[in-house]
C-alpha cells in the first residue's frame, strides 16, 4: 500500500486542492524508467497528476541523486559553470534546475508566509 499522506489534489478547481491525507488520492500507474514514480489519481475531480509535478524533479531527465547533487553545490554558492563541471552535466541543465527550484522555493514561501501564526508580541511597527 502506498502512503500519499504527504500529497495533496493540484486542480485548483477541485474542493480537495491543497488538503494532504484527505484520503482522495490513488495510485493510477507508475512510470519511468523502472517504474518508480507514481501517477496520482484524484476521486473527487478525476485530476490525473504526476507525484513529482510541482517540485525541481518534475520533467527532469537526470537521477534523483545527480539533481540533488547539481542543488547542493548550487545552494552552496557554487557557480553554474563549475557546478555544470563538477556534477558532469550540462550548463543549460544547472541554470533551467536552478530557476526553477527558486520559482518553487518562491512560490513556497509566499503559502507559508500567509500560513504563519501571528506576532505574540503585537503588530510590529
Amino acid at each position: 500500500m502506498d502512503d500519499l499522506s504527504r500529497f495533496c489534489c493540484l486542480n485548483s478547481d477541485c474542493p480537495q486542492h491543497g488538503k494532504q491525507g484527505a484520503g482522495n488520492l490513488t495510485v493510477t500507474s507508475r512510470y519511468g524508467t523502472h517504474k518508480e514514480r507514481r501517477m496520482l489519481r484524484c476521486s473527487v475531480c478525476k485530476a490525473r497528476f504526476s507525484e513529482r509535478k510541482g517540485t525541481p524533479f518534475f520533467d527532469s531527465r537526470l537521477p534523483a541523486k545527480k539533481t540533488e547533487s547539481v542543488l547542493d553545490h548550487i545552494s552552496e554558492g557554487c557557480g553554474v559553470r563549475q557546478t555544470g563541471r563538477l556534477c558532469n552535466v550540462n550548463r543549460g541543465t544547472v541554470g533551467r534546475l536552478s530557476r526553477i527550484t527558486g520559482q518553487h522555493s518562491y512560490d513556497l514561501h509566499d503559502e507559508l508566509v500567509v500560513l504563519s501564526p501571528p506576532n505574540a508580541r503585537g503588530p510590529v511597527r
